[in-house]
């Protein structure tokens, strides 16, 4: 039998290391303290459209049910989340709030993203800070520091005023459409060869002249002094805010940030700062990607929030961690209780069951292997607890370390109340 095309089992190690990526970003949640909580994975259809239009039925998955409603399964949590904030109207603000779990989209499946998939996300909702967004991209960077993976970690910031300041400069217009159309030009640089992005602009009725210059733009880089050795961003819409949540950011140690006019992201989406992070060590596109995003709140009718926040693709995160072979240890300390012979077996799952009690990881065979057998399935486990009748008749059992080979007989209730201190 075949899955459906996109879709995916997650055995054991790959499950282990999704779990590895959960467990710090609660860690990191709990510093910055960001309350976690799952929107529903099923929306109204139109409540999706809030945020992308109708054309995000092309990349989501989407039905009647038997209410003949139009439904749609979640493509990330900042809707749900947004959904939920503006319906609140005595919540306390800021509100800021985290989530972890599953999404669906219909997207073409590559390496690192299938059509079901998991993603973590950040939102803070309230009045328009720019500490807010500086805190985000704080975030960000410890939560890599907290996974092992800050040493290859670059944060990309803009901001999207900015960049549509530029354009609106170069072409000598404010309409909207141009403006989108230009975004779309500048997202598609690190995807496709300069020369085709020409070519197909120049199709469109765009001099070669403006989309070159536009083009550059998308290619500056640096820091705060490097960007305006470079070129005239006083002038234009955005760059003090952007140079605001710089230095911020700088106040607060992080370190691993450049500024990149070719960061544009949600092309209708995003009204302020936007960043991506990247794993400068690996070949997979951005990891994570957030922003302002004033909006969307808006959209749900609620025009006295603002709302920024971020969010990260969990399995490219993984990718980044197989590179650099992190974590270097999955394993759980686990305990086994081996027996010798049937009759024991009743000894050493009542043994078992009351180390489990106290917290022990703890496994037991069910079925009668014999002991030779049990001893292989134990090989990963840290200690081996063997229940055998002449020892058992004393009280005692043989406490073997599976990792050195050494072993010895200890009283069960030694053992009960000393080997949770060892590992």
């Amino acid at each position: 039998m075949e899955l459906p095309r996109g879709m995916k089992d997650f055995e054991k190690l790959e499950s282990s290391k999704i779990e590895y990526v959960r467990q710090k970003f609660i860690e990191t949640c709990k510093i910055f303290g960001y309350e976690l909580m799952e929107p529903s994975p099923i929306e109204l259809l139109s409540v999706l459209e809030a945020k992308s239009g109708s054309s995000i039925k092309d990349e989501i998955y989407y039905f009647k049910d038997k209410g003949d409603r139009e439904v749609a399964l979640r493509f990330d949590f900042t809707v749900g989340l947004t959904r939920y904030v503006a319906s609140q109207q005595s919540m306390k603000l800021p509100a800021k709030l985290s989530s972890f779990g599953g999404a669906w989209r219909y997207d073409e499946p590559q390496k690192g993203r299938y059509r079901f998939f998991h993603q973590w996300d950040i939102e803070i909702f309230g009045k328009a800070s720019l500490e807010a967004d500086a805190e985000i991209i704080e975030f960000t960077s410890q939560f890599f520091s907290e996974l092992g993976l800050a040493d290859n970690i670059v944060i990309d910031i803009s901001h999207r005023k900015l960049v549509e300041s530029y354009i609106n400069k170069i072409f000598s217009s404010n309409d909207p459409s141009l403006v989108t159309d230009i975004l779309r030009a500048i997202d598609k640089i690190t995807k496709k060869p300069k020369v085709e992005i020409l070519k197909e602009y120049q199709e469109k009725g765009y001099k070669k002249d403006n989309l070159e210059d536009i083009l550059k733009f998308s290619e500056l880089k640096g820091n705060v002094e490097e960007i305006e050795q470079k070129i005239r961003v006083n002038e234009l819409d955005g760059w003090n805010e952007l140079k605001d949540i710089y230095n911020s950011l700088k106040n607060r140690n992080v370190n691993n940030i450049r500024i990149n006019f070719g960061i544009v992201r949600g092309l209708d989406y995003y009204s302020g700062m936007v960043f991506e992070a990247f794993d400068s060590s690996l070949d997979i596109g951005s990891l994570v990607g957030g922003g302002r995003y004033d909006s969307l709140p808006a959209a749900f009718g609620r025009t006295d929030l603002a709302a920024t926040g971020v969010a990260g693709g969990v399995e490219r995160i993984v990718l980044s961690l197989e590179n650099q072979n992190l974590p270097k240890d999955l394993s759980d300390s686990r305990i086994s209780v081996l027996y010798t012979g049937d009759e024991m077996q009743h000894n050493a799952i009542t043994l078992a069951s009351n180390m489990r009690q106290r917290g022990l990881l703890v496994d037991v065979d069910l079925v009668g292997k014999p002991l030779k057998k049990q001893m292989e399935l134990a090989a990963n486990s840290k200690f081996a607890v063997i229940v055998g009748p002449k020892e058992y008749a004393d009280d005692n059992v043989v406490l073997r370390n599976m990792v050195d080979r050494t072993e010895k007989t200890v009283s069960i209730k030694y053992l009960l109340e000393n080997i949770g201190s060892q590992y």
